[in-house]
């Protein structure tokens, strides 16, 4: 058993919740920070700091949700929430006689282009545009810009986070329970995609590998397109009716439900080229593994 003090900021959603729990199995103490009660208060400065001081590592996942419209408030809402957090954080830190060694701070996959055409590396992925690709280098940049010496700074560009009936499986596995399983869009758009666990498991492996710093690309080393995502979910669930949604119809499914069709048609294709390099063995490399773990 490890003994030790891990801090998750933003940690009340479903992965957040899954890190607490596996932490905790591993014979951590594990603090949380959140807006929600009775956890450590963003606007408890002094709680920050005393949370911070000799903890082993830092994870933060404070961030608004993207799965809505991206009006102005929202817009706004979205990179605030990332980027404030990140800097009361950082300015938390320096206030810390002793701070964690570690500070592994999200960031996500949609930083790169749409890509159909190659997978993106750490080293030659090229940065796309448009709103998300901006929160994206805003929330890198307020991270990196802090200079902390006796902690290590690790950003996880993190591809689709797939839990045990939460986040996106929740939604995916509704569509096929209903004949509406089939491929979305042209279906030829790449979908990158990280199990739960290995998420977790790549935390404990930067944390053991102490030379290990910048940014990494948290994703399966084998990312499918829309069609084989869906196929395999079909195929798992034992659903043999799957009908396809072109992007009209899911334009105006999106306006309904107010969410951004970006969230499926854009082309996510990112290899994890880091950590593979570094020795990371991943539990979840095929998605038909993946799925057949996560639908019991």
């Amino acid at each position: 058993m490890k003994t030790g003090k891990i801090v998750i900021a933003g940690g009340t959603g479903f992965i957040g919740a899954y890190l607490e729990e596996k932490f905790r199995e591993q014979g951590y103490d594990v603090l949380i920070i959140s807006r929600q009660q009775p956890h450590i208060q963003w606007n408890d400065f002094n709680g920050l700091i005393e949370s911070l001081n000799n903890a082993t590592m830092l994870i933060n996942l404070a961030g608004k949700s993207v799965d809505c419209q991206y009006n102005a408030k929202n817009k706004k809402e979205i990179l605030s929430s990332r980027t404030e957090t990140t800097k009361m954080l950082g300015e938390a830190m320096l206030k810390c006689t002793a701070p964690p060694l570690l500070w592994i701070n999200s960031s996500t996959a949609t930083i790169y282009r749409h890509a159909e055409d190659r997978p993106m590396t750490e080293a030659d992925g090229e940065i796309g545009s448009g709103f998300s690709v901006s929160v994206a280098t805003s929330w890198e940049k307020t991270f990196f810009d802090f200079k902390l010496p006796a902690t290590r700074q690790v950003s996880f560009r993190m591809a689709i986070v797939l839990g045990h009936n939460a986040g996106v499986m929740k939604p995916l596995t509704n569509l096929v329970r209903f004949g509406l399983g089939g491929k979305q869009g042209k279906g030829s758009q790449m979908f990158s995609w990280i199990h739960i666990e290995d998420l977790f498991r790549i935390a404990l492996f930067i944390q053991s590998n102490k030379t290990l710093t910048g940014v990494f690309n948290c994703a399966a080393p084998n990312s499918v397109n829309n069609s084989t995502l869906m196929h395999t979910l079909r195929k798992t669930m034992h659903q043999k009716i799957g009908l396809p949604a072109p992007q009209w119809l899911l334009k105006i499914g999106a306006v309904i439900i107010k969410t951004e069709t970006e969230l499926v048609l854009k082309s996510r294709w990112v290899i994890p080229e880091k950590l593979i390099k570094a020795g990371y063995d991943f539990k979840y490399a095929q998605i038909g593994l993946a799925m057949n773990d996560l639908i019991k």
